[in-house]
């Protein structure tokens, strides 16, 4: 089972993890967590247990801050011994799925109490990483963060990569000052970063998104989507990437299965991505009853996302109900003055799906189709 557990760890290309050997020297011990942190040199220790009773297993699995004793994760997964194989491949997936976020946003914490007088290129990731996601207003900011970085290291490829993917954002968002600098800005620093990637998947995915949306050969980015998740299976935010790229491909059902498994490795991240794609793809598929749940909690999860509130307003409109599709667009012109996107959803590569798409929000918006 720590075999699984470090293999699978070990495929998160920026985590340092203590092999087998080293680990296993404290099988069977009482230990004390911060002198096993002291002792491997490490900041965070990943403890846990495997009982059987009967022909049922439990394995147990916690994650310890090495330093505070603090704990940031923990859960327990039921199975059969005679489906051992299959619990460990699962156990190890989910783990390491859970444990990528929970010490990057630790790491962020962490890095974001530092002074800022003194930021390395690291430092300077970091911060832009812990708003990047947050809230859609402060990208700029999470920009600049970035551009700083690269200017310190010009072959960082996980700042080149989210540069790239604040530049879509603020295209996408209608939140550019100049989309059209943005737009050249953007698939250059993601043309960049692929050049550094080697076989960093958070880089090669990011990429791959930002140059999808940019207009880059779709199928080549799948390619690259699937490459990132060869090369790290339970990277949670690669599935949902690999998603939006079908999304956008016109493969609704695909689509859905990608963002579910990126729902399933790491349920306590920002699940209004994730629906927000689910709830686009039943949109796509004209399934609009099954589409307005996911995008309702997609809006409730990430209110300041205005793609989420688009695809609501048009799958209201096409429902006939006028006056919810109404609400939405009022409630998405307090958050950007773009409520129609128009020539900029040619990353939609289906002309059927931009029309649906654009003839409801034309609809809901009360212009003439």
């Amino acid at each position: 089972m720590v075999e699984e557990i470090i293999t699978a760890l070990s495929r998160i290309r920026w985590l340092f993890v203590i092999a087998r050997n080293s680990s296993f020297t404290y099988r069977g011990q009482t230990v004390d967590v911060k002198q096993v942190g002291r002792e491997l040199s490490v900041r965070y220790v990943l403890e846990g247990s495997v009982r059987k009773a009967g022909g049922r297993v439990r394995i147990t699995a916690q994650l310890i801050d090495a330093l505070s004793d603090a704990h940031l994760w923990a859960d327990r997964f039921d199975g059969s011994l005679e489906d051992i194989f299959e619990l460990q491949d699962k156990v190890a997936i989910s783990v390491a799925g859970v444990i990528e976020p929970t010490l990057q946003a630790a790491e962020t914490a962490r890095s974001a109490n530092r002074s800022t007088n003194d930021l390395t290129a690291y430092d300077l990731y970091l911060r832009a990483y812990s708003i990047v996601l947050s809230a859609a207003p402060l990208i700029p900011d999470a920009l600049r963060l970035l551009e700083q970085a690269i200017e310190r290291d010009p072959h960082y490829g996980l700042a080149l990569a989210w540069a790239a993917v604040c530049c879509q954002r603020l295209c996408m968002d209608g939140r550019s000052e100049d989309p059209e600098a943005d737009r050249h800005k953007g698939a250059d620093f993601a043309r960049r970063a692929l050049q550094v990637a080697g076989d960093d998947p958070v880089v090669l995915a990011n990429a791959a998104l930002a140059l999808t949306w940019f207009g880059e050969d779709i199928s080549a980015m799948m390619t690259l989507a699937d490459r990132a998740l060869t090369l790290n299976p339970s990277f949670a935010r690669g599935w949902y990437i690999s998603g939006l790229i079908r999304l956008f491909a016109g493969q609704p059902d695909t689509a859905i299965e990608h963002a579910e498994v990126s729902l399933r490795l790491s349920p306590r991240a920002r699940i209004g991505w994730a629906v927000g794609v689910i709830g686009a793809a039943h949109f796509f598929s004209r399934r609009f009853d099954q589409a307005v749940p996911m995008l309702r909690l997609a809006v409730q999860h990430n209110q300041s996302f205005p793609s989420s509130y688009r695809y609501l307003a048009a799958c209201f409109a096409h429902l006939g109900r006028i006056d919810e599709a109404r609400e939405v667009i009022r409630r998405l012109r307090g958050i950007t003055s773009l409520t129609i996107p128009g020539p900029s959803t040619t990353y939609m590569r289906k002309p059927e799906h931009r029309e649906l798409f654009l003839s409801g929000l034309r609809l809901a918006a009360g212009e003439k189709t």
